[in-house]
Parts: structure tokens; C-alpha cells; sequence
């Protein structure tokens, strides 16, 4: 299972070789932290790839530790110069700075891979800054959604593919691959689950069937009706009883004939059983109403 932790780190561990992707990866960082000042973080990963990236670039990165007063836990944060950054251009950029842009987000984003499905949640601070991350995450294959939550602005990506496409933009390879086995796993998983339903849904009908077809051969043979009837119906009659659980295909293979005429043959016992205890049923009814006459 793709682990959000492991995630971040095998983005961090990702060091661009072009001063243009470590700017463009930086500038992602930047554009995604809700501290104005820099990058504030939990992950220890993040505050160190912030640091490398601004030092390999000749801007001043101070790292330092913050408690938040809402939460009680502590922040790391990399106060960086901003200013530093604001000459970088989405539309000017190569494929591979907006791949680092992107890694940049990530390496910001709350990302949860929970049981009821992965999501990559980024919390800015505009909406204007919202809707164009979107739109340029859009321009890259990913489908993302734009929500406002408690003041802010979430930028989230949901869904299986959706993920996949984000993960193999950012270069996360070993998650990528991490996270197609899971899916796999799962998708098999539910297959089987979905076919071992089935089979007992299947075979719960199949004895349930047995059970009546059963009662009413005992019903004709109790009635003398048995032995009166068509060679066939007496020897399905008697397989079904050699077989009280077999399915129709193992019976009719026993019998030699189709898998509709063993079930046409069941059938015709079961309405034959009916008929019977309608016929016995009348005459009780007849008695029932003379009596009630005499009295």
C-alpha cells in the first residue's frame, strides 16, 4: 500500500540536475505553503529539499522550529525570500520545470491514501490561486476539482487514474508502481469476492430448487402417482433422488439429455405434486361443507 510518508520522501530524494527544474520545483513549494514567508511543514523530507533547493540556487534558506497555537504541533519551516521567485512563468516554462512545479505542490499537499480511496488535497490561501492551479493541472492530464473549506481553498484530485497521472508527472516512480500493485490487488480481490457471491447465491438456489423437486417426488410416490408416470419423469424423478445436490448440468450429463429438458422434467414433478394436493384438497373441502349443512 502507497504510504503518504514514503511518498514525500522519494520526491524529495529527486534532485534536479537543471537550475531551471530546482527554481520551478521550488517556485511549486512556495506557490502551495500557506506560510508567507516560505515553506512550513510536518515532513522533516520537505524542510530539507526546500533548503537544497533554495541554497543551490544562491537564495537564503533559515530553517527553523514553530509551534502552532491551533494545533500544538510543531512546524518546520524554511523562511525563503520570495521576491526570488517571481520572475518564473508557467507559460514561459519547458515540460520539465512544470513536471518540477508540480513535485513542488506535491511535496506541499495534504495526501491521504486511505481505505475508502486516495485523494491529494493542496490548501491555498486564494481562489484565484485555486482555480489556476487547476487549470494548469488540467493542462497537464490531471483532472482536479476547486472546494472552499473553513476559509480557505482546496485544490483536490480523487480517483484511481487521476492519481496514477499525478504521481508519473511528478517522476514518483517507485509510487507509481506501488500504487498499480495495490490496485491490482484490490481490483482481484473484489473480482473474487464478487464470483464467490455468485457461486453462493448460485448454490443456494440450487438447493433450494433440490429441496421442493425432492418434496414433490415424495408427495407422488406417497399418492401412487409415481409409478403411473412417463419412463422419463420417473427416471429423473429417481436421479434427483441418487443426487438430492446436484445442479442441473451434473444431472443432465447423468441422464444423457439437455440441461432444458432436466429442468422442463423437474418442473412438470413439481406442477404434477400441485395438481395432486389440489385434487385432494377438493373433496376434504366437499366433506367440510356437507357437514356443515347436517348441522
Amino acid at each position: 500500500m502507497l504510504v503518504a510518508r514514503e511518498l514525500k520522501g522519494e520526491l524529495a530524494r529527486i534532485q534536479p540536475v537543471r537550475a531551471c527544474c530546482r527554481r520551478a520545483e521550488l517556485v511549486g513549494l512556495l506557490y502551495a505553503g500557506r506560510y508567507r514567508e516560505g515553506v512550513s511543514t510536518l515532513d522533516h523530507a520537505t524542510a530539507r529539499i526546500a533548503v537544497h533547493l533554495a541554497s543551490s540556487l544562491g537564495i537564503a534558506a533559515v530553517p527553523a522550529r514553530a509551534r502552532m497555537a491551533t494545533t500544538g504541533r510543531h512546524h518546520l519551516r524554511v523562511a525563503v525570500d520570495r521576491s526570488l521567485t517571481d520572475g518564473w512563468h508557467w507559460s514561459a516554462t519547458k515540460s520539465c520545470d512544470r513536471r518540477a512545479f508540480v513535485r513542488g505542490v506535491l511535496l506541499s499537499a495534504s495526501i491521504s491514501m486511505s481505505v475508502s480511496g486516495p485523494h491529494v488535497e493542496v490548501v491555498l490561501r486564494q481562489a484565484t490561486r485555486a482555480r489556476q492551479l487547476r487549470s494548469r493541472l488540467r493542462e497537464l492530464g490531471v483532472r482536479g476539482g476547486v472546494a472552499a473549506r473553513r476559509g480557505r481553498h482546496v485544490v483536490y484530485v480523487k480517483g484511481q487514474d487521476e492519481i496514477a497521472a499525478l504521481l508519473q508527472l511528478a517522476g514518483a516512480n517507485r509510487a507509481l508502481l506501488d500504487f498499480e500493485s495495490g490496485r491490482v490487488a484490490r481490483d482481484v480481490r473484489n473480482r473474487l469476492n464478487r464470483l464467490l457471491n455468485a457461486e453462493e447465491a448460485n448454490l443456494g438456489r440450487t438447493v433450494r430448487a433440490a429441496d421442493r423437486q425432492l418434496q414433490a417426488i415424495a408427495q407422488l410416490e406417497a399418492g401412487g402417482e409415481l409409478e403411473r408416470l412417463p419412463d422419463v419423469l420417473r427416471e429423473t424423478a429417481v436421479q434427483r433422488r441418487l443426487q438430492p445436490d446436484a445442479d442441473l448440468d451434473t444431472l443432465a450429463s447423468a441422464l444423457g439429455v439437455s440441461r432444458s429438458a432436466v429442468n422442463h422434467r423437474l418442473r412438470r414433478l413439481i406442477s404434477l405434486a400441485a395438481a395432486q394436493d389440489t385434487e385432494q384438497a377438493e373433496p376434504r373441502r366437499s366433506r367440510g361443507s356437507r357437514t356443515a349443512m347436517r348441522s
